[in-house]
């Protein structure tokens, strides 16, 4: 018996002294480490992002590019720039992609978690109002027809305009999950409630708009350019304007066009320092923005735009 609690107590104490040695490892609790296997308190190198999809096709060009030159990708949703805000308040994130500005109450919320942020700049977006090819009526829109399709005023194209056919108007567009969803709401509908069918994948929305000719949407400028052979974009007259306007490079860069929006990414300022890689492909992202922007369909800032905020990193 005695022997027995000798050996017992000699074989903790071995295991004792082999994990003060060995600081622990995968598969010893003492290590403290997360499922990601790496030790708790220490700086990862994985890049997490998530938002707008709008801003997606950008970063996903970038994100490739910076793949096959620093052999490392980021994780990238795309769950709406809403959702995504609150996926980096939660602190899940290192960037948030952005189709609008941020929000009062999103910022309030990050001040309350403890989150600092560095808001920058990647590229220009026109928010496009199209219809179908097959369309042949609507040739503009003002901001207060556009009110009256999606309040659920006009009924009929002919509650828009007299001239329009006495047909049903079925309006789209992407759900309150997307920036793109919030700035219309804010800029054509006065704050108030988008109605119609409100789609979480904006390529249905497109897709929606392109089987029926009497059918309305607005999405990005991209999603237009890459379905230019099945939609019309719509000029749009804003209520500043003695014209109606359509969404050009040209125009949406000079904010000319009136539903010209600035696309953003958010990063977090403690993973910017912290995180080498991240820091990295935050630099490697505005090097490359402007061409990820014209290569997707968007329009890129001034060069000496990126060099600034190149010069704002930490």
């Amino acid at each position: 018996m005695k022997k027995s609690m000798f050996l017992s107590a000699l074989l903790m104490g071995i295991m004792f002294i082999l994990a003060a040695c060995g600081g622990g490892n995968a598969s010893d609790p003492t290590g403290e480490e997360d499922s990601s296997g790496e030790a708790s308190g220490e700086t990862g190198g994985s890049i997490v992002g998530d938002g707008s999809s709008t801003v997606f096709p950008i970063m996903e060009i970038i994100n490739e590019e910076f793949n096959a030159e620093h052999d490392m990708a980021a994780e990238i949703g795309v769950s709406g720039t809403g959702a995504g805000f609150e996926r980096f308040t939660a602190g899940e994130t290192d960037f948030q992609n952005a189709s609008r500005d941020i929000k009062e109450e999103e910022v309030a919320a990050l001040e309350e978690a403890g989150i600092e942020y560095t808001e920058f700049l990647v590229g220009t977006d026109g928010l496009t109002v199209a219809v179908s090819q097959e369309n042949d009526f609507v040739d503009s829109l003002t901001f207060d027809e556009l009110y009256s399709i999606y309040s659920g005023e006009a009924e009929s194209w002919s509650d828009v305009r007299d001239d329009f056919p006495d047909e049903p108007i079925k309006a789209y567009g992407p759900d309150q999950s997307h920036g793109t969803h919030d700035f219309f709401k804010e800029e054509v509908m006065n704050d108030e409630d988008v109605q119609g069918e409100l789609i979480q994948d904006t390529n249905q929305v497109v897709s929606s708009v392109t089987s029926d000719p009497n059918s309305i949407g607005f999405f990005g400028y991209s999603f237009y350019l890459n379905n230019e052979d099945a939609l019309k974009a719509v000029p749009v007259q804003g209520p500043d304007s003695e014209e109606a306007i359509e969404p050009t490079d040209e125009t949406v860069q000079s904010y000319d066009y009136p539903l010209s929006r600035p696309l953003y990414v958010y990063a977090k300022n403690e993973s910017l320092e912290n995180n080498e890689d991240f820091r990295t492909f935050m630099e490697f992202t505005l090097e490359n923005a402007a061409s990820a922007a014209e290569e997707t369909g968007y329009v890129a800032l001034p060069e000496e735009d990126y060099q600034e905020q190149i010069d704002q990193l930490p």
